[in-house]
């Protein structure tokens, strides 16, 4: 940002966080009700972003940020979990209009932009879109190229090892092909295999934060009937710092933005379950949300969910087979989507840097099976599940991965984000229910015939 902020003013993390703090606060905190649960979540969302400040300032700073975030986390997980139990939902109006917050939100979009467009991608992300190439393309870059991605990871403070799936190299292969061949017609302006990729992922991160802005915009006024609370869900997520750090990961965004189409086509299990399925494609964590869906959609709903839910998977699998050149290639990606890389729980948490590191890491395990009981326990009750109760239910189970993922667990929150801005601003919902499926016979058993009800005595007459 110092080539755009002339005279020697860097916007960096820190300043951005004291910035977007007095913006928050300008905007949505109520001055006027200061015990509102309003403020209260303001400040557990702005909780998290001192965590990850102290995370990527170093190694000296790193044990304090992660027993910060967990703490952080801890706190987010009770919100959820508890959101059932906060009857009243009064209106609570921001501090700016409608036309305001979507300026705001605008303008901070256009900043996050401008930060992807001058500062070097995340070396996560770019070695996506490498792999895709060689997967897609079978294309390799020369010795040359990859140092200069070497380079980019140095330039990274806190470098991304989650694992990504098979679908986020489907999606940024094609991007690359649409880039690459977009580059090709005019030769003037050739750009190497390295500056292709860079361009490849600031496009998919700014397509996949736009889809972010307007999932959230959507949900808030088809589901919950207020176009204000839409825009103000998307202008949050723009200002707070946490999303400012990690804006250019695809691979935290993605997935979670088609969870929130996934809420917004609540309506249509089909539908619901296609976008899912590809989100689990992206990313591990989504596969714990579907048994909470589908006992939302209740038997028939579960089965047309399910039915999309394997479809999608399988025409994943087939893309694949079809543009693997061999046996390794087709087996290296499913590999990397397993989230320990094959080492187990308490070996991939010896390995890491998270809140187990300087403690007994051997105490993850007894987190883990706690998090499957909460999983099962959320999932199981209440039998008859409202869409109140998937979106908070949706959210603690994804905030609960932070628990016990031993690969820096605790600084992903781009995967939940935008799930806890629908827990906070959501209004009082009363008949959001699955949709009632009917069967896809044509021809049904004919219901038996009514048992003959007894004839009240009152209402005989005599003759």
């Amino acid at each position: 940002m110092d080539k755009i902020l002339i005279g020697g003013y860097t916007l960096n993390d820190p300043t951005w966080f004291y910035l977007s703090f007095l913006l928050v606060l300008a905007v949505y905190f109520k001055f006027s009700r200061f015990w509102s649960i309003r403020n209260v979540d303001l400040g557990l969302l702005l909780l998290i972003s001192p965590g990850l400040l102290l995370v990527r300032n170093g190694e000296e700073t790193a044990a304090l940020g992660y027993a910060w975030l967990f703490v952080a986390t801890g706190l987010l997980l009770l919100r959820a979990v508890t959101d059932g139990l906060i009857t009243r939902r009064p209106r609570l109006e921001q501090n700016m209009n409608a036309a305001g917050m979507a300026f705001l939100c605008a303008a901070a979009f256009l900043f996050l932009t401008t930060k992807l467009l001058t500062e070097p991608p995340p070396a996560s992300t770019v070695e996506s879109v490498r792999r895709a190439n060689e997967l897609i393309g079978g294309e390799s870059p020369s010795s040359t190229e990859r140092s200069a991605v070497v380079v980019s990871r140095s330039e990274n403070a806190q470098p991304d090892t989650t694992n990504e799936g098979p679908a986020t190299s489907l999606v940024a292969g094609g991007v690359a092909k649409i880039s690459k061949a977009v580059a090709q017609r005019d030769p003037a302006t050739a750009a190497s295999t390295t500056d292709l990729e860079w361009v490849t992922a600031r496009l998919i991160a700014i397509v996949a934060h736009l889809a972010v802005i307007l999932g959230l915009t959507l949900v808030g006024r088809h589901i919950f009937g207020d176009s204000d609370v839409g825009f103000a869900m998307a202008t949050l997520y723009m200002l707070l710092p946490c999303t400012a750090y990690d804006v250019g990961k695809i691979n935290h965004v993605l997935p979670a933005a088609l969870v929130i189409w996934a809420i917004w086509a609540y309506r249509r299990p089909f539908v619901s379950g296609v976008l899912l399925g590809l989100a689990c494609a992206m990313m591990f964590f989504p596969i714990f949300l579907l048994p909470l869906w589908a006992a939302f959609y209740g038997r028939r709903g579960g089965l047309r969910f399910g039915t999309a839910v394997a479809l999608t998977t399988a025409a994943i699998l087939s893309c694949l087979l079809l543009l693997s050149s061999d046996s390794h290639s087709l087996i290296k990606p499913l590999l990397g989507y397993v989230p320990f890389s094959g080492n187990s729980l308490l070996d991939a948490a010896n390995k890491s840097k998270n809140f187990w590191g300087p403690h007994e890491p051997a105490y993850i395990i007894p987190v883990f099976v706690t998090y499957l009981v909460m999983l099962v326990a959320l999932t199981v009750w209440p039998q008859r599940k409202s869409l109140a109760q998937l979106i908070p239910h949706s959210a603690a189970m994804v905030i609960g991965t932070q628990f016990w993922y031993p690969e820096q667990g605790g600084v992903y929150v781009l995967w939940y984000l935008p799930l806890l801005l629908l827990v906070i601003f959501r209004p009082q919902m009363t008949n959001h229910f699955a949709p009632e499926i009917k069967p896809l016979f044509l021809f049904r058993r004919a219901d038996p015939p009514a048992a003959p009800q007894p004839e009240l005595a009152g209402s005989t007459t005599e003759g």
